[in-house]
């Protein structure tokens, strides 16, 4: 059996990530109880984490259909190799799950990404009651010029502006994720800030404040 997954094929996936109807218990209990093959207990994981992995997918491929498709796929992996898993952060063991996903992704064929209004509209939260419409619309505009951004990233660099600066990260924690040494996370979220600052350079006014000079 696999987890009960969320699917694309009625409303938007995001419109579906409501908070968790079931009792959440101790991590580690789940975790203990998926490992025995308990689907209902790892769905209380896939509540739990949907959210996040989601974002990240959809930052790193830029495309809400292959988000979900490569957020299903994180979860259905590690339901069949929660049995592997060593303990330590269940997070940065399935944030490095799906972002292995998406770098196969992105290797293996081309994504249409930061045209896609689609995309940008399940990136950004609805409008507030205290949200003009022309700052909501600004705070689209905004979504959309980061994402073009970060497509323009190589992945290493993608990876490490995400899970550092949109996914709030540590740096050792983002270091788990990618395998690499927190020096070659600082390097790379660098490099990768420098770029997505230039590129916003040339969009006026949409240049945010964490990418401003000194980032």
């Amino acid at each position: 059996m696999c987890p009960v997954l969320p699917t694309r094929h009625t409303q938007s996936y995001t419109a579906r990530m409501s908070p968790p109807e079931r009792t959440t218990e101790p991590e580690e209990a789940l975790i203990a109880r998926s490992r025995d093959g308990d689907v209902e207990s790892f769905n209380q994981i896939v509540d739990m984490y949907q959210r996040p992995l989601y974002n990240l997918a959809l930052r790193m491929l830029g495309d809400a259909p292959a988000a979900e498709d490569a957020t299903q796929d994180a979860f259905i992996s590690a339901f069949r190799n929660i049995a592997r898993f060593k303990g330590g952060s269940l997070k940065s063991w399935l944030f490095t799950i799906t972002a292995n996903g998406c770098r196969d992704v992105l290797r293996s064929r081309k994504v249409r990404r930061a045209e896609s209004l689609e995309a940008e509209d399940t990136a950004l939260d609805p409008p507030s009651s205290a949200e003009s419409p022309e700052d909501y619309a600004m705070r689209r505009e905004m979504g959309r010029n980061i994402q073009q951004g970060l497509d323009s990233l190589p992945h290493d660099q993608r990876l490490a502006v995400v899970l550092i600066d949109v996914q709030g990260l540590g740096y050792e924690e983002a270091a788990g994720v990618m395998g690499i040494s927190v020096g070659t996370v600082k390097s790379r979220l660098s490099r990768g800030r420098a770029r997505v600052r230039d590129f916003l350079r040339n969009k006026p006014g949409m240049l945010p404040a964490r990418y401003g000079s000194g980032a």
